[in-house]
């Protein structure tokens, strides 16, 4: 139990950067804008698809590995480089755009891939292999609680901090997660060196 507590803010940080509630939020809202009342359903089916899509990618992730003859070095690397692409769009982007999903509002596109998409995929799945399973899954619903609380205040939390913050700490998040990309890339690497 104390390892995994020790653990928890290696698991935490790197899913909580990965979703980046500050860039979803606003999008929420405006997504939900002229259906306050289906608000709270709305709310509810997002995040039990995001917890459904994310667990499954921890229980089946050695699964892919094996099947795909993946070595989870492989995924470091791989998972790295997507995360980068993703950090560089997010920081180039002008405001929601990238973002601004199209088709109906409900399980797609809030719960996936706005909550749990590729970044948050990629990223659970080299924590189930570096750090475990229990200390990703407590993370990951650490992330999707945190979530729940941000939509149900997503519009006095977006008045209180204003856009233009809102947006600014997207920016950071999405330079962390190039930062957490680059050390996935180093560690896949210096273990594929170690081994040979």
């Amino acid at each position: 139990m104390e390892d995994i507590i020790k653990t928890l803010p290696n698991t935490f940080i790197p899913i909580f950067v990965a979703i980046d509630v500050f860039a979803i939020l606003p999008i929420f809202i405006s997504l939900t804008v002229d259906m306050p009342d289906s608000r709270k359903q709305i709310i509810r089916d997002s995040i039990f698809t995001a917890l459904i899509v994310g667990l499954l990618f921890v229980a089946l992730g050695e699964a892919i590995f094996k099947i795909l003859g993946i070595t989870s070095d492989d995924f470091k690397i791989a998972g790295g480089l997507v995360l980068i692409v993703l950090a560089i769009s997010e920081l180039i982007r002008h405001e929601e755009e990238s973002r601004k999903p199209a088709g109906r509002v409900g399980v797609v596109p809030i719960g996936v891939p706005l909550i749990v998409g590729p970044a948050v995929l990629t990223t659970i799945l080299v924590l189930v292999d570096h750090y475990g399973i229990i200390p990703t899954i407590l993370s990951l619903l650490l992330n999707l609680f945190i979530i729940w609380i941000s939509f149900i205040n997503a519009e006095r939390i977006i008045n209180l901090l204003g856009k233009g913050t809102i947006i600014g700490i997207s920016r950071i998040m999405a330079l962390l997660l190039a930062s957490i990309a680059v050390m996935m890339i180093r560690l896949g690497i210096s273990n594929i060196i170690r081994h040979m």
